[in-house]
């Protein structure tokens, strides 16, 4: 979900039926109704906006930005993530998105028009599934979310990460192949089918935060606290 100028946007998965490819819905009267788009994003199986403030306030620029693991299905585990972005005015519109392609020899980033030309900007091969991103404001770092399961050959892990833009680099925050103090095995569903680290329930100085988790079909809130490091090793 993801709320911009009073208008709540939605990504929805399995838009085939099938668990393959999503589609967008919006809403003017804060979720009351919905409106669908008339396409859908059939190479995107899991996509995610990334949330800055309350109302997208602290946005970096006039675009929003959306993530998804690289593969049309909600349930396979893929390498890589992508990275496509709109005019927030055009979030509704196919036409108006672009898709982060590779850094330039300046290193800013380049867009394509042609999700055929789209590239990575996280890899991490068998571990990308179920993610998340959310700027942290106060320390000026994007966070990252992400869980994955061996059941379909796949790793059986949760980790965060951080970077100082949305494409990268990115850095390892957390990383575990254990939860809640037991083994995680194929097919378990101790972290749930998402996570996700609210903006509204960032600390003022960043350093807190709660992660909010479906950890066995249950409403599960983890505190967790950032340990800031000055080194650049």
């Amino acid at each position: 979900l993801l709320m911009v100028e009073g208008v709540l946007y939605m990504w929805v998965r399995n838009a085939d039926g099938a668990g393959c490819g999503s589609r967008l819905a919006w809403s003017t009267d804060h979720a009351r109704t919905w409106q669908w788009a008339d396409w859908e994003f059939a190479g995107l199986g899991y996509p995610c906006f990334l949330n800055f403030g309350r109302n997208y306030d602290g946005a970096r620029d006039e675009y929003v930005y959306t993530y998804s693991p690289d593969t049309p299905s909600a349930y396979r585990e893929a390498d890589a993530v992508v990275l496509a972005r709109v005019p927030r005015g055009r979030v509704a519109d196919r036409g108006a998105y672009e898709f982060f392609r590779s850094l330039g020899v300046d290193g800013r980033p380049t867009w394509t028009s042609d999700v055929g030309q789209r590239g990575d900007v996280f890899v991490f091969p068998g571990g990308c599934n179920r993610m998340d991103v959310v700027y942290n404001r106060p320390l000026s770092r994007y966070l990252m979310t992400m869980r994955s399961r061996g059941r379909v050959g796949g790793r059986n892990q949760f980790s965060i990460y951080d970077a100082p833009e949305p494409w990268g680099p990115w850095t390892t925050v957390y990383y575990t192949e254990e939860w809640e103090g037991q083994r995680l095995v194929s097919g378990s569903a101790g972290w749930g089918e998402a996570q996700h680290i609210p903006s509204k329930w960032l600390s003022d100085d960043g350093r807190t935060f709660h992660l909010v988790f479906s950890g066995d079909d249950s409403f599960s809130v983890r505190r967790a606290t950032l340990t800031i490091s000055d080194s650049r090793e």
